[in-house]
């Protein structure tokens, strides 16, 4: 069946997309490069298709946006980053050439915190994304283009990447959802890298069906590359409406609900209950070496970050904003034996969660433990970047999938985020816990107050 869940075809669905970004982009400022020619294009197609009798796949006329750190044949992608603001690739990424071949019809190119370094989501090619909950918020980041689009209507489904945070924290902000996959399913040729043995191109979108529909549609290994040892999704998507009766969550005593605002904890078990009420389990678990996670984490990206800009940063260091310049020459600090100590001590936490995942199914706990922070903030970007993905780091120091959902509201009508965590390729069982949350409440429907 087609992707979009209303009686409207493609055009219209598309039409109404445009309209969205023709009136609340210049507020929102959550895309970079808007694509609305081929979009209509794409739109006539599948409606084309559809009145022959065909289906183009599981994106059939779905609306998406594309954070700009993933390559667009034809379509500039800045990465948001001075260094590349002129840069129109001749290919597009594999995810991209997926999405196309399975119906989505792209709206354009989603803004993002410059090379993907952080959570404000500013950049000097395009300026200040603002949340659109709030405009003096923030929208998380890296891919916070990304989260806005969706909650702002701009857009059914986005796609981000996720370094220690980078789909899960806008997810949050933003009021929607977004999955980090298990790293190695889905391919990143074609993205702009933090780290290359962090990063993962994920999707976001309001429901998780949606979510689900876009996964299946990138997690395929890329063309040529070696075999990896992902297995393969099947056909998972009969199974997201099959409930949780039995799965056991783990809810953490230590470290992730630690500092964590009594608003945000609060929605969280009130989640939890909500699904304990569906049949799951609620297990009390301690998560040994969560607290140093972030640390041993930062020395890797940090690191991998300054090897891959290594020539921009001595060349031209002038075109980096000075605050991702500052956060990124962190990396230089680190020596080679730091680096081999924080291999090891991933190794140390891969151990640890493998453990633990055969005692519980999910880790439940707080996406961030705060509300967005205010574009006009005293901290500096390492800091608050730090402070916000103090609950996400972990798993990408694992890389094991997280999904983030959101779960209310604060008495600032700012939204909340709960992260489900879970042992290494075990996305449909996420997907089918959100999807049964979502079932259930209708926080993911809620839309901001915009012109």
């Amino acid at each position: 069946m087609p992707a979009n869940n209303s009686s409207h075809n493609a055009r219209d669905t598309l039409e109404a997309a445009l309209a969205a970004i023709d009136s609340r982009d210049e507020t929102i400022n959550a895309m970079i490069t808007v694509t609305a020619d081929q979009a209509r294009e794409a739109a006539d197609a599948a409606d084309q298709a559809a009145a022959a009798g065909r289906w183009l796949g599981l994106l059939h006329g779905m609306p998406m946006a594309i954070k700009d750190n993933i390559q667009t044949a034809g379509v500039r992608t800045t990465s948001g980053s001075l260094h590349f603001k002129d840069v129109v690739p001749n290919q597009d990424a594999f995810v991209i050439q997926r999405l196309k071949a399975a119906g989505a019809v792209i709206v354009g190119k989603a803004t993002m915190q410059e090379l993907a370094f952080g959570i404000r989501s500013d950049n000097p090619v395009s300026g200040q994304c603002r949340n659109p909950w709030d405009l003096t918020k923030v929208p998380g980041g890296s891919s916070g283009g990304s989260g806005a689009v969706i909650a702002a209507g701009m857009a059914q489904g986005a796609l981000g990447t996720d370094t220690g945070g980078s789909v899960r924290l806008p997810a949050a902000m933003n009021g929607v959802a977004g999955l980090r996959p298990t790293h190695g399913r889905v391919p990143n040729h074609g993205s702009t890298p933090v780290s290359v043995s962090y990063d993962t191109i994920g999707p976001m979108a309001r429901r998780v069906e949606d979510i689900a529909r876009i996964l299946a549609v990138t997690a395929r290994g890329e063309p040529g590359a070696a075999p990896s040892e992902a297995p393969d999704l099947g056909n998972f998507l009969p199974t997201l409406n099959d409930g949780v009766a039995g799965l056991r969550l783990g809810l953490p005593r230590n470290h992730y609900f630690e500092g964590c605002g009594d608003e945000i904890a609060e929605a969280v078990m009130t989640a939890v209950r909500a699904l304990e009420a569906r049949g799951a389990k609620v297990v009390e678990v301690d998560v040994d070496g969560a607290e140093a996670t972030h640390q041993w984490a930062t020395i890797q990206v940090y690191s991998d970050a300054c090897a891959y800009h290594a020539d921009r940063i001595d060349r031209h260091p002038e075109l980096f904003s000075p605050a991702v310049l500052e956060r990124m020459l962190v990396g230089r600090t680190f020596s080679g034996v730091d680096y081999a100590n924080a291999a090891r001590a991933r190794e140390a936490w891969q151990g640890t969660m493998a453990a633990l995942f055969q005692d519980i199914d999910i880790l439940v706990s707080p996406t961030t433990t705060a509300p967005p922070p205010p574009i006009e903030e005293d901290k500096s970007l390492l800091e608050a970047t730090r402070d916000a993905s103090r609950n996400t780091y972990a798993g990408g120091f694992g890389a094991y999938p997280g999904l983030s959902l959101p779960c209310g509201f604060d008495k600032a009508g700012l939204p909340m985020g709960m992260q489900l965590e879970a042992a290494w390729w075990r996305e449909p069982m996420l997907l089918r816990t959100g999807a049964t949350y979502q079932a259930e409440t209708d926080w993911h429907l809620a839309e901001p107050q915009l012109p």
